[in-house]
C-alpha cells in the first residue's frame, strides 16, 4: 500500500492524537479529577508532554532513514509545534498559577533557582523554531539556514532533560530516562554526520587535493 497518498489522513489523526493530552486535562480540571494538588499536575502533564513531543519530533528522522520512509517528515513539523505548545502550556501554569503573574519573582526565581533556568532557557531556545516553522520562513531564511537554526532543537532537548533532572529531588528515573533517549536520537545524529563525511568528502576537499593544471 502507498501510504504517501494517505499522509492527509493520517497528519488529521496524528493531529487529534496530539490534541489528546489537552483534552483529557481539560476534561479533568472542570470535573475536579486533578487530585489534591491541581497545580502540580498540570505543571507536570504539560511538561512530561513537551518532552515527549520534544523527542518524538527527534525521532522522525532517524525513522525516516532507517525505515526508508520520507513520508515520515511531513510529521516533523507537527511535531515539533506540540512540543511548543505543551512547553507554552507548562510555562503559563508556572505564570498564572504559580506565580500569579508577578515578574519581579519569576526572575528572581530565573536567576536564582538553577532548575527554572534550564527550563526557561529551553523554551526559549524553542520559541525561533515556532516562529519561523512556517514555509514562508524557509524561503526567506533559506534552506540552509533555515537547518541551522532549527537544530536549536537539540540544546532545547538537553536544556528540558536538564530541567527535569534538577527539578526532581528524590526518584530520578523518569528525568534519566529522558536523557538516555535524548542522547541516543543526539547520538544517532553524530554518527550518521561522520559516516556521511567519510562517504562523501566535500568538494573543495576533494579539489584541494587534485594538482593545479595552468591553461
Amino acid at each position: 500500500m502507498d501510504i504517501t497518498r494517505h499522509v492527509k489522513w493520517l497528519k488529521v489523526l496524528a493531529f487529534l492524537l496530539c490534541l489528546g493530552p489537552t483534552a483529557n486535562l481539560t476534561w479533568k480540571l472542570f470535573t475536579e479529577r486533578l487530585g489534591a494538588n491541581p497545580l502540580e499536575v498540570l505543571q507536570h502533564s504539560t511538561g512530561n508532554w513537551a518532552l515527549i513531543f520534544l523527542c518524538v519530533t527527534l525521532a522522525v528522522t532517524p525513522f525516516r532513514r532507517i525505515l526508508h520512509q520520507n513520508w515520515l517528515i511531513r510529521f516533523r513539523r507537527m511535531f515539533g509545534l506540540f512540543a511548543f505548545f505543551y512547553g507554552f502550556l507548562h510555562l503559563m501554569t508556572y505564570i498564572v498559577f504559580d506565580q500569579f503573574f508577578d515578574f519581579g519573582a519569576m526572575v528572581h526565581d530565573v536567576v536564582k533557582r538553577p532548575f527554572i533556568t534550564a527550563g526557561m532557557t529551553a523554551f526559549l531556545l524553542m520559541l525561533p523554531l515556532a516562529i519561523t516553522s512556517t514555509s514562508g520562513w524557509v524561503r526567506r531564511l533559506g534552506g540552509k539556514r533555515w537547518a541551522l537554526l532549527h537544530r536549536l532543537i537539540y540544546a532545547s532537548a538537553i536544556a528540558g532533560v536538564i530541567h527535569y533532572l534538577w527539578l526532581v529531588k528524590s526518584d530520578k528515573t523518569m528525568p534519566y530516562r529522558y536523557g538516555a533517549v535524548v542522547a541516543i536520537l543526539l547520538g544517532y545524529r553524530l554518527v550518521h554526520y561522520v559516516n556521511e563525511r567519510r562517504r562523501h568528502p566535500s568538494a573543495k576537499k576533494a579539489a584541494a587535493k587534485e594538482p593545479v593544471i595552468s591553461s
